[in-house]
């Protein structure tokens, strides 16, 4: 089966957005074995959108539009939907309802025009969204072959489609395929290689690749990632595969895994830290908050995350984390700040960053020049030195990835 994706939207014909839905759906589609073979992008005009949408559909089984059921009046997914359909739109009034209750539950009173969005092709039905004013649309289009199509309208809000596309989309997908078996999927989060370093260790598990299968997904900032999927007869079957496969790569990647699927750098460390009993506290200078921001967005952290010092300034480094070392970008500095986050912010581990994240050099220190401290408890402080790449952001994302991988991994290095 073959299901491909139509963007809708001016703003991303215009660069204003990014399209990370179109890419979302498709790994989602692929996850559960639907082929996709064309994604587009079409501006906010009902001629070219129903232009794009019959295009589709006449090699595509289903068509997933993503953006222009808002309630605006360039909003024009549903008539677009319509016309291919060669129906009118009927206001439905459970619709109304439910866009009516969502207003009074937000305390507010609701726009004239948000009952545009209780509007729905004669014929089709509504995708329920619990969480957004805007329901979808699934229609039948029947080709000129005379064989069915589907169509499937989600919001461009990527919350509210990933959860209407996970709860809807794919299932019905699946049951118009008529595919019974059931498909899992798992994801390996690395960090620490190349892509083609990683790809190089595992050849040979790829090349012998049945069920499951193996792929490579390049996160950025968030390493890489190696994702599972298997196909069987039941859920465990299916599960069962994906933990013999993902036993032989830990085997081989050893601790360049740091997490799978939801787990996130920040919640391998805080895990660590939690299972010694032990609490965390953080020094940061170059990258001015991230660390502390990305340890706080883990639910649960407060039990171990002390909070975050960010010493910017240095005469800050100086008066509050007890800092004397003559440069404050040095493995010198890097200890004492983690010291300081030790003593100051009562902690029992304490991690500290400072560097250079441009654009000038500073104090001999060339761009991208950072430095980790980490002490523990029963062993000596230590530092580590790196250069790291990119621009100003981009030294300062990976300064502070970097620090939380280099804190994993002396935890797990400890007795």
């Amino acid at each position: 089966m073959r299901a491909d994706v139509l963007a809708i939207g001016t703003e991303l014909l215009l660069g204003q957005i990014v399209d990370t839905n179109s890419a979302w759906i498709g790994e989602q589609l692929a996850t559960i074995g639907i082929d996709t073979y064309d994604h587009r992008k079409v501006g906010d005009n009902l001629d070219r959108m129903i232009e794009a949408l019959r295009d589709l559909l006449r090699e595509a089984d289903a068509v997933i539009v993503c953006g222009g059921i808002g309630p605006t009046p360039d909003d024009v997914t549903r008539e677009a939907i319509a016309a291919v359909m060669g129906v009118e739109l009927e206001r439905r009034e459970e619709l109304v309802e439910h866009i009516a209750k969502l207003f009074g539950i937000r305390q507010r009173d609701m726009p004239q025009n948000n009952l545009r969005q209780a509007d729905i092709p004669i014929g089709a039905e509504p995708i329920p969204n619990p969480i957004g004013t805007a329901p979808g649309v699934r229609a039948e289009v029947m080709g000129d072959d005379g064989k069915k199509r589907v169509v499937y309208a989600v919001p461009g809000v990527p919350y509210e489609m990933q959860q209407m596309v996970n709860d809807f989309v794919l299932p019905d997908l699946l049951e118009l395929s008529g595919e019974r078996a059931v498909i899992v999927s798992r994801s390996l989060k690395t960090w620490g290689t190349s892509e083609s370093g990683l790809a190089e260790m595992i050849a040979h598990r790829v090349d012998a690749q049945q069920n499951p299968t193996i792929a490579f997904l390049a996160r950025g900032i968030e390493g890489l990632y190696v994702r599972l999927t298997a196909k069987a007869a039941t859920k465990d079957a299916a599960a069962k595969l994906i933990e013999d496969e993902e036993r032989e790569l830990r085997r081989i990647l050893g601790d360049l895994v740091f997490g799978v699927d939801d787990e996130t750098m920040e919640s391998a460390v805080l895990d660590r830290v939690r299972d010694r009993g032990w609490t965390l506290g953080v020094a940061e200078s170059v990258t001015g908050g991230m660390v502390g921001t990305r340890l706080s967005d883990v639910p649960g952290a407060s039990d171990v995350f002390r909070g975050s010092i960010v010493s910017y300034a240095t005469d800050v480094k100086r008066s509050v984390l007890g800092v004397t070392a003559e440069n404050v970008v040095s493995l010198e500095c890097a200890k004492q700040m983690a010291e300081g986050a030790q003593r100051v912010l009562g902690a029992d581990v304490g991690i500290a960053v400072t560097g250079v994240a441009g654009p000038a050099e500073q104090d001999g220190q060339a761009v991208g020049t950072v430095c980790f401290g980490l002490a523990v408890p029963g062993a000596p402080t230590e530092a580590v030195e790196t250069r790291l790449p990119g621009d100003r952001i981009r030294i300062r994302q990976f300064g502070t990835i970097s620090l939380l991988n280099l804190v994993r991994l002396r935890l797990d290095a400890l007795p």
